[in-house]
């Protein structure tokens, strides 16, 4: 997906997303705070002390209110291609985060400067064959003994792939498999330490969401987090 696209869909993104979703009888917060929960059970798990935080990828923001509640201290740098995306972000969550256009092939930071780096359903949104590029990118920004920590949609979950199908901000969206993006992580210099598999029950059954964390080695989730260490 190119700048001018997201720029495009910026406005309407919340009310697709959450009508495109609508099947789970999950609102799209349920979905990004999952993340930000299981980023910071991450973080505590590999032992460390998220206080520079970089979202990839950050949209309209829709993170920032988890991000918030799970990293209190944190500073967190929202970076996007898209203009409209990153304004819209700061005009729905006001704060102290900062806004970081993503111009060119290269991220507009210096070396070594997160303790983690965070994305969430980006990847495939860019073409696969850009991916190694941006994983280099990701490893140069992150400190040394900091995390990667990738969200994405399951190719190999048939309700997941309907929803990307029918989804209309989705349209030139290319799925990933677990085991691809792993060895992308791996080419470009990160140490893979894990793949969770995630969301398997809809909210009918939500009475069996916590069996979940015995379930991340299924490979039927909706979505799956790729883990690494640079």
């Amino acid at each position: 997906m190119k700048e001018t696209e997201f720029d495009s869909i910026a406005d309407d993104y919340h009310v697709q997303h959450a009508r495109n979703i609508a099947g789970s009888g999950e609102s799209p917060e349920y979905f990004h705070n999952y993340k930000i929960a299981d980023a910071a059970a991450i973080c505590r798990r590999y032992g460390v002390e998220a206080q520079a935080i970089l979202d990839f990828g950050s949209g309209i923001g829709n993170s920032i209110p988890a991000m918030r509640e799970h990293f209190p201290a944190a500073s967190l740098t929202c970076a996007d291609v898209s203009q409209r995306s990153l304004d819209l972000s700061k005009s729905r969550y006001p704060g102290a985060e900062v806004a970081a256009l993503i111009a060119g092939e290269t991220l507009p930071f210096e070396d070594e400067t997160f303790d983690l780096a965070f994305s969430a359903c980006v990847f495939h949104h860019i073409p696969h064959e850009e991916h190694a590029g941006w994983l280099r990118e990701l490893r140069r920004v992150t400190k040394r003994g900091g995390l990667l920590v990738i969200f994405e949609h399951n190719p190999w979950n048939p309700l997941t792939v309907r929803a990307v199908n029918t989804c209309p901000f989705d349209v030139n969206a290319r799925l990933i498999a677990a085991p691809a993006l792993k060895a992308s992580v791996a080419a470009a210099g990160y140490e893979p330490l894990a793949t969770w598999y995630r969301i398997f029950f809809p909210r009918a059954l939500a009475a069996l969401r916590p069996l979940e964390k015995f379930m991340h080695g299924l490979p039927v989730g909706a979505q799956y987090c790729a883990i690494a260490r640079r």
